[in-house]
């Protein structure tokens, strides 16, 4: 046994150089996978891959390029959220005036939303014994975001942007088997529906785009289907939706809040942030983001909190991120594997990592993550986006030896299959998760 102290030290000293040398073998293992990959040769692919416990970039291929992170925008989202709302979202705006009620929107997406935890807004309004207004003076956006495709209108993950949501601002039209006619939820929308008769094959149903006409082909009684549509948004719409489901007049008037007006807080911002994160839903991310300026200021409005957060959160990030949306429908949305792994670390210094893995997609388990990057416990926690030809996973991964490691891993513009780029990716994440 060596017991001098200058023996001890080159012990110690060969020990770390090893240790150095496997780290740099493996990183340069997994480089080499990257770029020699058939399935990436024709992409533009970007992977970062961090060690918070020692601060030390592990790999690193375009980390500082620029690409079109689809839903990995979610993640900027989610951050604002956690800094700016509370621990429950402020569900609505309202003030009493001698013997009415006023009440504006906060952007506030639960209310009657069938995958949302009850809203309190429901109980509030429907024991009110004077008469309701509502306004909708404080909504200062548009109904899409920059650079949202105007085509996919009537597609369920593209619904409007509002101040006060209600059922999700969808329509659920459903056809069960061996029944006829349509459940139609809200019912108010029945009207709305027209039969169609072309040569279709399949049941669908269709919007227009200026109105809330909605074309169906009649389907046979054996047939079933079930769609979500959204809707067209107008204050009258609302108005009248709001009666039939309170079954009392509220009555539009055009009115900015004031100092007088109180909030009523609703559902915990967790329950919002899990299913945005973990289901990827866009609907919730822009919410969320017209909800935060409704806190910074006295408009509903998503430039609001995204110049916030990139000026009083964001500013020591690596690269400015280019970021117009919420929820990452946008494809004017640019940022660099390395910035996005930055925020990651900013997130898990501020948000326990039992709370913050519950809001994320697990590997194998959960959200979006649910039939990949498998195994038992999950080794991938994180944030997926997809768009047409591009494909991005950002988020956290365990080692066997138990390390906790920050990655980004972004494709764009490949004419391969989704699936493809999954399985590559998924390769090479499980390289990293033996390995180091």
């Amino acid at each position: 046994m060596c017991k001098d102290y200058r023996c001890v030290f080159f012990n110690f000293v060969i020990t770390l150089s090893l240790v150095f040398v496997l780290v740099s073998a493996c990183s340069h293992s997994v480089v080499k996978h990257i770029r020699q990959s058939e399935v990436f040769n024709r992409n533009f692919t970007g992977f970062y891959l961090y060690d918070p416990g020692k601060q030390k970039i592990l790999a690193d291929i375009n980390g500082k390029r620029y690409f079109i992170p689809a839903s990995n925008t979610k993640i900027f989202t989610f951050f604002t959220g956690l800094n700016v709302l509370g621990d429950s979202v402020p569900a609505l705006k309202y003030v009493f005036r001698k013997d009415s009620l006023i009440i504006w929107g906060t952007g506030d997406p639960s209310f009657l939303h069938p995958d949302l935890t009850a809203s309190p807004v429901y109980d509030f309004l429907v024991n009110i014994d004077i008469p309701v207004y509502i306004s909708f003076s404080n909504f200062h956006d548009k109904s899409f975001g920059p650079g949202w495709a105007w085509d996919d209108y009537m597609y369920a993950y593209q619904p409007e942007k509002s101040s006060f949501p209600v059922y999700g601002n969808v329509v659920q039209i459903e056809k069960k088997k061996d029944t006829t006619g349509l459940w139609v939820t809200p019912r108010t929308f029945e009207k709305f529906l027209t039969p169609a008769y072309d040569s279709l094959l399949s049941p669908l149903v269709k919007r227009n785009e200026s109105d809330n006409l909605l074309l169906y082909v009649p389907p046979d009684d054996t047939a079933s289907f079930n769609r979500h549509v959204p809707f067209k948004y107008s204050p009258a719409l609302v108005s009248e939706l709001l009666e039939d489901t309170l079954f009392r007049e509220i009555t539009v008037v055009d009115k900015l809040p004031d100092k007088e007006t109180m909030t009523l807080y609703g559902i915990p911002s967790d329950s919002v942030f899990k299913r945005m994160m973990q289901m990827s839903d866009n609907f919730l991310a822009e919410q969320v983001m017209l909800m935060c300026a409704g806190i910074l200021s006295d408009s509903l409005n998503t430039r609001i909190a995204i110049n916030y957060s990139k000026d009083s959160l964001l500013a020591d990030l690596p690269d400015e991120p280019v970021w117009v949306d919420g929820s990452g429908l946008s494809r004017y949305n640019l940022f660099t594997p390395r910035s996005i792994v930055a925020l990651w670390e900013k997130i898990y210094e501020i948000v326990p990592e039992e709370r913050l893995f519950s809001l994320l997609a697990a590997g194998g388990s959960s959200g979006t993550l649910k039939n990949w990057y498998t195994s038992d416990p999950p080794y991938i926690y994180g944030k997926t986006g997809t768009l047409s030809n591009n494909h991005c996973l950002s988020g956290f991964l365990k080692t066997k030896k138990g390390k906790m490691l920050i990655f980004s891993f972004m494709n764009n513009n490949y004419n391969n299959t989704s699936g493809n780029i999954k399985r590559e990716m998924e390769k090479i994440l499980w390289e990293v998760h033996e390995k180091y």
